[in-house]
């Protein structure tokens, strides 16, 4: 074997070891392809756990490996995504563990427009097939909301134009919440801002908007493509209060616009959609309140007429009471005599009755009530003592029943005569106030002669003497041709009483 190892032919080209070759081409690519900008459509984009990201780079004839590490992915303006053709910034290396070359990716640039357009199409496809752009799950938007949140740049002229517009229309209170409005930081900041309005407390030291507004100036699509980032939409959906996306200029169209409450064509107009304008709000008040006083007015005078209108028809008060004025003066009048006629027969009978009772047929008659009066009690001593043994089994329940029966007794007893009592005084005011003692009071007199009440000239001047009865009492007087006044009739004498 070494005499046939020794007579083997040897060439003049060096020998390299497998790691020398694998270290010249890493040099060769290193050095030939330090900065380049690939073209190519990505495709099988991974991301594993430890934050790197690998994905492939193709067109229609050969593909290359691009991967992009933890910090570079993380600063990276455009995300990856299946499908999506880009301009890829970096640097050629190879792997000596599996002798393939790679593209070390620092940067991805969308490859134009047309790129980005169908890109953000997809997207935009993929976000309605979800819901999040339907008509019916958008949240009207507060007639005069009392704070106002803006998501936007502070240093920028929105918020100027914004605060402006809003202290022209109807001040309000504005809480700002600074974001980036362009570039990598954009959507992680819009969507952590509308996230963060949501999550305040409503009683809390900082007050919860009733209103939130989005807001950037124009731009090229580049420059807003932070508000088309899915993060973005998503946290604009999913808010709770009312949002107002004011992005760009009018013909600027993103993602968040779909995914709003309302869409403003420029920050200056989402201030406008935001409140009402005072003073149109204060004479549109006072033009209402106007018109309530007018209709008022109106009504009430309406009203008034109608009620003119029935009171024409009822009748007068006097025309109602007349009758019963006249009515109770002709029972007044025969009061008097009917009471003293009533009395003078009731004190007759009562004298005829004492004059047949004698002393003798009352002792008589005392006597013979106590002998009957002693046999009654004597037949009902047993039946006594046998109700007073029967009684005293029940003596308690009786009394008990009888209390409760006598306390309801009293009480319908009391409650009927406070009613009779009540009534009696609603009476007793009727007579008085319809009695002709009243209309005495109001300066007339009652003129009487012999027979009786005088109510004419000529039945006056034939009585002669007349007695009028004034307020303060009774006056006699004598007509020109009459004769002197009789003197009052004298009471009949007061009633002896009875000689027993």
């Amino acid at each position: 074997m070494d005499l046939l190892e020794d007579s083997a032919p040897r060439g003049n080209q060096p020998e390299y070891t497998v790691s020398e070759i694998s270290g010249a081409v890493k040099r060769v690519i290193e050095g030939e392809f330090a900065h380049v900008r690939v073209r190519g459509e990505i495709s099988r984009v991974s991301r594993p756990s430890s934050g790197h990201l690998y994905f492939d780079l193709k067109d229609d004839r050969a593909v290359i490996a691009a991967v992009s590490w933890k910090g570079q992915a993380a600063r990276m303006s455009v995300r990856p995504e299946e499908g999506m053709e880009v301009i890829a910034i970096g640097r050629l290396t190879t792997f000596p563990g599996q002798s393939k070359y790679q593209l070390i990716v620092e940067d991805l640039v969308p490859a134009g427009a047309g790129a980005l357009m169908v890109m953000l199409e997809k997207r935009k496809a993929a976000l309605a097939a979800e819901g999040l752009f339907d008509a019916a799950r958008k949240k009207p938007i507060p007639f005069l909301p009392g704070v106002i949140g803006v998501v936007t740049s502070p240093s920028g002229a929105v918020i100027r134009d914004i605060l402006h517009r809003l202290r022209d229309r109807f001040p309000r209170r504005v809480l700002i919440w600074p974001v980036a409005v362009q570039g990598e930081k954009c959507a992680p900041e819009v969507a952590a801002a509308i996230r963060g309005f949501n999550e305040l407390p409503a009683d809390g030291p900082v007050p919860r908007p009733d209103l939130i507004i989005v807001a950037r100036g124009g731009g090229s699509i580049e420059d807003l493509w932070g508000f088309n980032e899915e993060i973005v939409v998503r946290a604009a959906a999913a808010s709770r209060i009312p949002l107002i996306s004011a992005v760009g200029h009018e013909t600027d169209t993103t993602l968040i616009d779909h995914a709003s409450d309302r869409r403003a064509p420029t920050p200056t107009a989402a201030a406008e959609m935001a409140v009402p304008v005072r003073m149109e709000l204060l004479a549109w008040a006072s033009e209402q309140g106007a018109r309530m006083v007018r209709a008022t007015r109106l009504r009430q005078d309406q009203r008034a007429q109608r009620l003119s209108d029935l009171a024409r028809a009822l009748g007068r008060p006097e025309a109602l009471l007349d009758p019963a004025r006249q009515r109770f003066d002709n029972w007044s009048d025969r009061l008097g005599p009917a009471l003293l006629a009533a009395a003078t027969r009731k004190r007759a009978a009562f004298n005829a009755s004492a004059a047949r009772m004698q002393p003798g047929l009352l002792t008589g008659f005392i006597g013979r009530e106590r002998r009957l009066l002693a046999e009654r009690a004597e037949r009902l001593a047993p039946a006594l003592a046998r109700l007073a043994r029967d009684a005293g089994r029940d003596t308690v329940r009786r009394r008990t029943e009888v209390d409760q029966l006598g306390a309801r007794q009293t009480a319908a007893l009391r409650q009927k005569l406070d009613a009779l009592s009540e009534r009696l005084a609603g009476l007793d005011r009727m007579r008085q106030t319809l009695g002709y003692t009243e209309t005495l009071r109001r300066g007339y007199a009652v003129v009487r002669g012999e027979g009786g009440v005088l109510t004419t000239r000529v039945a006056a001047e034939a009585a002669g003497a007349l007695e009028i009865e004034f307020q303060d009492g009774r006056l006699s007087a004598v007509t020109g041709g009459g004769t002197k006044p009789k003197k009052p009739r004298d009471e009949p004498p007061p009633f002896q009483g009875s000689l027993f």
